[in-house]
């Protein structure tokens, strides 16, 4: 019997990179997956045939996660589907790179809605499902730039250190329902984002990792995997990812 054999997920912006990895992952251990996207349309229907032919459920769900309503809506399209919402995974974020001094308005609030009150959203319309059967896994992927400061990036540490304030009071609230919350805090991954970084700034990087090489996307989705299959007794935790960049 595979591990999450039964179980129904949720990854949002799971169109690529991390999320995909993640919403591929969970479906190799037995879940039905909703692939959530916001414009990636034909991105997100190619992961879900992927994990239509591993045996199991695939529904591909549109919604910005920034948005309040198509946040919940997303969450109940899922219910309506599925009956039940198991697992729930955050992934979906943006960046707006800008120092302090060239930040505007607009750039911080978009980072901040996206990253921190979308997770939010989803929870909240999660909860109820997840109370009325009494078991529920939420992870909520965050950044170790969450836990150490960034040149250019004020409003994505916040955002991403916001998750992480969060999941530890969700978690406290939740703990007596068989609902666990946890995040995972990847450090520089191999991402679509990241390869546009120049490759001077790439190598400068490298160098103060202890293990000498970037994270590969599997290897944040085997730590949610194993927080969604086998953290039963684990709570208001955070899982760091980043070959020892951060320790």
């Amino acid at each position: 019997m595979s591990r999450l054999e039964g179980k129904t997920a949720l990854v949002t912006g799971a169109s690529r990179g991390i999320g995909r990895a993640i919403a591929l992952e969970l479906a190799r251990n037995g879940a039905s997956v909703a692939v959530n996207f916001q414009s990636s349309e034909a991105k997100a229907k190619e992961v879900a045939d992927e994990i239509a032919a591993l045996g199991v459920k695939s529904l591909v769900v549109q919604a910005n996660v920034a948005v309040s309503q198509e946040a919940r809506d997303m969450v109940k399209k899922v219910l309506d589907a599925w009956g039940r919402l198991d697992i729930l995974v955050n992934n979906a974020g943006i960046t707006r790179d800008k120092s302090l001094r060239k930040l505007d308005d607009e750039s911080w609030l978009q980072v901040i809605q996206t990253n921190l009150n979308g997770c939010f959203f989803t929870v909240s319309a999660a909860i109820p499902a997840m109370l009325e059967h009494a078991f529920g896994r939420i992870i909520n992927i965050s950044s170790m730039n969450g836990q150490i400061p960034a040149y250019g990036q004020a409003n994505y540490s916040a955002s991403k250190g916001g998750v992480i304030a969060f999941t530890r009071t969700a978690a406290l609230e939740l703990a007596k329902s068989n609902i666990t919350v946890n995040t995972v805090a990847p450090g520089f991954t191999e991402t679509d984002m990241f390869t546009e970084v120049p490759e001077k700034i790439q190598d400068q990087i490298k160098q103060r990792i202890p293990m000498g090489r970037f994270g590969k996307p599997e290897e944040i989705a085997k730590a949610v995997v194993f927080l969604a299959a086998e953290g039963d007794y684990i709570t208001g935790q955070q899982i760091n990812v980043n070959g020892g960049a951060y320790m």
